[in-house]
């Protein structure tokens, strides 16, 4: 799509978060890059999701606390877009907004960060592993039902500091975030895609615009990073039709090799001990088609009812 007209000034609507200002001052570096006489400029906003920490994300609203007031911001024109970590941003965004871009996605996988212990197999009967997610919980019951698995909240270094304080004999993180933040080092290892299945969309950077800035889409697409966009939509599809949201655990992955797309998807009951899995593989011309698929075959095994026995739950918590 060819870009009719450089603006002279394009504003970022970003958290305050040490990843999350990463996040934007990567899109910030890539736009100065393609577009030299534009100056671009961030706009840091502190969310709702930021605000409340002494409750999980599935009982307070899930991750589209995080979103809400940089969309705020396009509405009234304070910024032109806002990057988000594309697993942050709800499957079932709304009129008039738009997800216009998918940026090439870091590592997907789950990270175990530990001072003590190298990996989750070598924790003692009792330990106390902290998780901000449902899906890594159930995950983690179901393989180690002798831990003891603790809500998480709070930003990168925040959990982090709980960690070294001793509150947590361990933690599980996103591999991308840590990544991101030269803090590789403290990953002792990587939870394999079929030890722990990632989000949808994990390890992903996206980009949300009003619908009406065409123009701004045009100049958004030499982003755009054709492989994790058609991944991605694949599984989003599958938490699209299964309702999903963070009061659900729900896992969607998927690859690309050779324009075949593959992709492994699961629900689970939120204390692990039911966990219905799914894949399929096909053309990536059909990745969204065949994440509506592996969503009914979830469906069919029974995956709706866990889907809402979880909002259920979190709803009465």
């Amino acid at each position: 799509m060819a870009v009719k007209q450089i603006p002279s000034k394009i504003v970022i609507a970003t958290r305050e978060s040490r990843l999350a200002l990463w996040q934007a001052e990567h899109v910030q570096a890539r736009l100065s890059a393609l577009y030299p006489d534009t100056q671009v400029e961030l706009l840091k906003m502190t969310t709702r999701g930021d605000q409340i920490l002494d409750k999980t994300l599935s009982k307070v609203g899930g991750k589209g606390l995080f979103v809400k007031e940089l969309e705020t911001a396009l509405l009234d024109g304070r910024a032109d877009l806002a990057v988000h970590s594309l697993k942050d941003v709800p499957v079932d965004l709304q009129s008039p907004f738009q997800l216009a871009c998918v940026m090439e996605r870091e590592d997907p996988r789950d990270a175990f960060v530990s001072p003590n212990y190298a990996s989750l197999a070598d924790l003692p009967a009792g330990a106390i592993v902290g998780t901000s997610s449902l899906r890594r919980e159930a995950q983690i019951r179901e393989r180690y039902p002798h831990l003891e698995v603790k809500p998480l909240r709070g930003n990168l270094d925040t959990r982090l500091r709980k960690l070294d304080e001793g509150q947590y004999a361990a933690i599980i993180l996103a591999a991308a975030g840590l990544k991101r933040l030269g803090l590789a080092n403290r990953i002792r290892a990587y939870l394999s895609i079929d030890d722990s299945l990632p989000a949808a969309g994990q390890g992903a950077l996206g980009i949300e615009i009003l619908e009406s800035r065409t123009d701004m889409f045009a100049l958004l697409q030499p982003l755009v990073d054709s492989t994790t966009q058609s991944c991605v939509a694949a599984e989003r599809a599958v938490s699209f039709v299964l309702g999903g949201s963070c009061q659900v655990p729900l896992a969607a992955h998927a690859t690309l090799q050779d324009n075949m797309l593959a992709i492994r998807a699961l629900v689970a009951s939120t204390d692990g001990k039911q966990i219905l899995r799914a894949e399929l593989s096909g053309p990536v011309s059909q990745a969204k088609e065949l994440g509506v698929e592996v969503a009914q075959q979830l469906k069919a095994k029974g995956g709706q009812a866990l889907v809402e026995q979880a909002l259920a739950q979190a709803k009465a918590s």
